[in-house]
């Protein structure tokens, strides 16, 4: 039953939309602060216990090389358009080198019935295509956009539940404080009471026994 009970108080430790006093007294902030400017920094060496870091492509040079670009923040190499431009051998020009020049034009040939191909294919099945994915893209942002009003919706409620919580509590200890101050002074009253009668018995004890050596 102790433990029950033990297990379900919760216990805080400030109430930040209560407590004011760093706003109401600015030498207990700067004290605050320099208190903070005395912690200790983080150590700059690493826990034993803590695993080396992962090197990523460690087995891909060119995924690697790509990464390390984009890490120090290089620009992308520019495209190479050497390879579709049709150079023509200098005249008279050797076998080998018409040979090259007529394998290239084959090469860029394909190359453009294939983009031809490409184009046709994007002209019969592209629009339905971009439609479904900007239907799906649509349907995602709404459930984005509902998911991030929710998730606003619940900070709200739980900022206004922990202030309404916190604005509870502290009214309370205000007035226990005022409570045990009244308590305190009324201890103090009786103290100085008892002290005066305590003087006060002590003048009538002398009086009574001056009284009774005079009969």
């Amino acid at each position: 039953m102790t433990d029950s009970s033990t297990a379900s108080v919760e216990i805080y430790d400030s109430l930040p939309y209560y407590d004011d006093d760093l706003d109401k007294f600015p030498l207990l902030r700067q004290k605050v602060d320099q208190e903070f400017s005395r912690q200790s920094k983080p150590p700059s060496t690493v826990h034993p216990r803590v695993p080396p870091p992962y090197e990523l492509f460690s087995k891909n040079p060119l995924l690697k090389a790509e990464l390390e670009r984009v890490e120090s923040h290089q620009p992308f190499p520019s495209l190479d358009t050497v390879r579709y431009q049709l150079p023509t051998p200098s005249l008279p020009g050797t076998d080998d080198e018409w040979q090259t020049a007529i394998q290239n034009a084959r090469s860029q040939l394909e190359h453009q019935r294939l983009r031809q191909t490409n184009l046709t294919l994007l002209q019969t099945y592209g629009p339905n295509a971009w439609r479904t994915q900007n239907y799906l893209l649509e349907n995602t942002a709404k459930q984005v956009e509902q998911a991030l009003e929710e998730l606003k919706e619940l900070t709200v409620e739980v900022n206004r539940s922990r202030k309404n919580n916190q604005t509870e509590l502290g009214n309370q200890l205000t007035s226990l404080e005022t409570r045990w101050t009244d308590l305190i002074s009324n201890v103090l009253q009786i103290e100085m009471a008892n002290v005066a009668l305590d003087i006060e018995i002590d003048r009538l004890n002398k009086r009574e026994a001056e009284l009774a050596e005079m009969t």
